[in-house]
């Protein structure tokens, strides 16, 4: 007679390294050239913007463009800025999901936030004060050069400037990406908005 039971608990140890191993080391690349700023990590709220609000942006190799993304409620149109090297002083982001309210702050403690490679798509922006040193307004978008590898389509609107600054910042934002994003004195949690 004939044991049809399967047996449990059992794994092919040589078989689960096969597929392990590989997955493993494509991992631990992908993780190094995102902490390089070779490829960008992504931060977004599917079809929702969420506010950003910081005292003091600075930044170096900025960009400015048009495009749009894809929400819930079909294409958005927004602004593209694109900062090689920023630094955000008191950061705050905080989005509504459901009937709660995520709230996120860094950068308040004398050390500030920075990103390496930050690109924030917005659907609007304000400041209390921006200067911008060496800017060229009017670019063709698609010859941007201030943050190598990125620009906008041939032929759109565009503006670069060598560095600049931004007070008491507020964005309504889409999605931001950055190839580092650091943020010291991180606080996370439930309730509370910016502004």
């Amino acid at each position: 007679m004939l044991n049809l039971t399967p047996t449990q608990g059992r794994v092919k140890w040589r078989r689960f390294a096969i597929v392990a191993v590989p997955a493993g080391i494509v991992a631990g690349a992908l993780i190094g050239l995102t902490a390089q700023g070779a490829i960008a990590s992504s931060i977004s709220v599917s079809g929702q913007e969420y506010l950003i609000t910081a005292s003091k942006l600075t930044g170096t190799g900025f960009e400015q463009f048009g495009g749009q993304v894809s929400g819930a409620s079909g294409d958005q149109p927004v602004i593209i800025s694109a900062i090689h090297s920023a630094t955000l002083t008191s950061l705050c982001q905080s989005v509504t999901v459901g009937p709660v309210t995520l709230h996120l702050t860094a950068g308040g403690g004398g050390t500030p936030v920075s990103a390496e490679n930050l690109i924030v798509d917005a659907s609007g922006q304000t400041g209390s004060q921006a200067v911008f040193h060496n800017i060229s307004i009017g670019v063709d978008a698609g010859t941007l050069t201030e943050d190598p590898g990125t620009a906008g389509a041939a032929g759109g609107f565009g503006q670069q400037a060598d560095s600049m600054e931004i007070d008491n910042l507020v964005q309504h934002t889409w999605l931001t990406t950055a190839g580092t994003f650091t943020l010291p004195d991180l606080s996370l949690g439930f309730g509370g908005t910016c502004g």
